[in-house]
């Protein structure tokens, strides 16, 4: 559909790869931190591309873009990453147009999500737009496009119950901890890595688990600090890890590191010890498992398990659905002015050099001719002209093309409206 082709022959793609088809090993290959979303979008902005947003989360790595072929995005997110181009062609996807527009809906709505109506991706989404702004490749279709999204969010979650409860990844794991530790109010609880994962899951943590007497450890202290305020925690080194380790029964890991930082040379103790690994890539190395006094699972694992409050929320799906298609349905609509806003201001443009035209032929006619009466008057007739044809255009989209090609032709209007 032309609607979409608004950055001169290029269309609208979302590329990416999630948890459906690429497990944990793979998503860590194709992750992007900050700086590699940055280096992403710079390399973008180098290369022309005037619209695009980069996401990466634990179970997604997407590129939302315009593009006159979806491997300009694909060579974007692999020359930024360890993954590479085949490894994309066996687990990624790409959409088009209308399709990729869906696909972001389902996205931020939590309908595509690892746990249904996790809603933790819309914040992502957010950023990464703040993101694309600021380095300058954000376009106003990506603005509209995001901004309905979030309004989709927004109403999804007071308008039905898909997100009744807890629903992210991190109360999955307090869920894993309460089901498989006994007496874990009384336990020691060690937490490594303070983002946003980090932080939701102290939270839960603190508030399911009623145990007062769990540890934050951070490459970077004050930040766990920060958090350990907030719950009245404790606070240990980076360099004190492996001493906690020896005294902890549950370990959850949440860092953002690019490789393992937990082995099974950090590991000294022969009591039972439970490893939750939220991190992608994997931050917990799979030598651990030779440990016979050691239980590591990772997210993927957490967010297979299944209980009624999931069960339950699948019954609001038609009905997140529908708020979706009225949300995506004012913003396709918006588009569709967007397509012939370009004719409209050029026929205004034409109508006024016609009217500055006669306007000064009847000033040199008529001795008391009053000027300024003449522009309000004239302008009003203008305004009236081109709001009737934007009516008319907005209220038969179906054959929108045509009119425009008449219009066009009518007043003359080829060049001026491809300006």
């Amino acid at each position: 559909m032309e609607a979409y082709n608004i950055s001169r022959g290029k269309y609208f793609y979302t590329v990416g790869l999630s948890y459906l088809k690429a497990d944990a090993e793979i998503r860590g290959r194709f992750s992007l931190d900050d700086e590699k979303k940055k280096a992403l979008l710079e390399q973008a902005k180098e290369e022309g591309i005037d619209g695009i947003i980069a996401t990466s989360t634990c179970n997604r790595t997407e590129i939302y873009g315009f593009a006159q072929h979806p491997f300009q995005l694909i060579k974007l997110i692999c020359d930024n990453t360890q993954g590479s181009v085949d490894e994309f062609q066996k687990v990624g996807y790409v959409y088009k147009n209308n399709d990729a527009i869906a696909h972001i809906f389902r996205v931020g709505s939590g309908l595509d999500s690892q746990i249904l109506g996790d809603f933790e991706i819309i914040s992502q989404l957010k950023s990464s737009f703040i993101l694309s702004k600021e380095i300058g490749v954000a376009n106003p279709f990506l603005e509209r496009l995001t901004n309905s999204v979030i309004q989709a969010s927004k109403r999804i979650k007071n308008e039905t119950e898909l997100s009744s409860g807890a629903t992210s990844v991190s109360f999955a794991s307090v869920q894993y901890i309460l089901k498989n530790v006994a007496e874990v109010s009384s336990k020691n609880i060690l937490l490594f890595g303070t983002g946003k994962i980090g932080r939701n899951t102290c939270e839960n943590l603190v508030k399911h688990t009623k145990n007062d007497h769990i540890t934050l450890i951070n490459r970077t202290r004050d930040k766990a600090e920060k958090i350990a305020g907030k719950f009245n925690l404790l606070v240990k080194d980076y360099c004190d890890l492996q001493e906690e380790i020896r005294k902890t029964d549950v370990l959850v890991v949440a860092t953002g590191a690019q490789n393992p930082t937990i082995s099974k040379a950090l590991i000294h103790t022969t009591k039972p010890l439970l490893i939750l690994d939220l991190s992608i890539p994997k931050n917990v190395s799979d030598d651990v498992l030779e440990l016979p006094n050691v239980t590591s699972v990772h997210l993927d694992q957490l967010s297979e398990m299944t209980n009624e409050t999931l069960e339950r929320r699948k019954a609001y799906i038609p009905q997140a659905e529908t708020i979706i298609e009225e949300v995506k349905s004012e913003f396709i609509m918006w588009l569709e002015t967007r397509k012939f806003a370009p004719t409209i201001k050029a026929l205004k443009k034409k109508l006024k050099t016609m009217k500055d035209a006669e306007i000064d032929f009847h000033r040199k006619k008529y001795a008391d001719f009053n000027d300024e009466q003449a522009e309000a008057l004239s302008n009003r007739i203008i305004q009236k002209i081109t709001t009737h044809f934007a009516n008319h255009l907005k209220e038969n989209s179906n054959t929108s093309d045509e009119s425009l090609e008449l219009i066009q032709k009518v007043f003359q209007l080829e060049e001026t409206a491809k300006a």
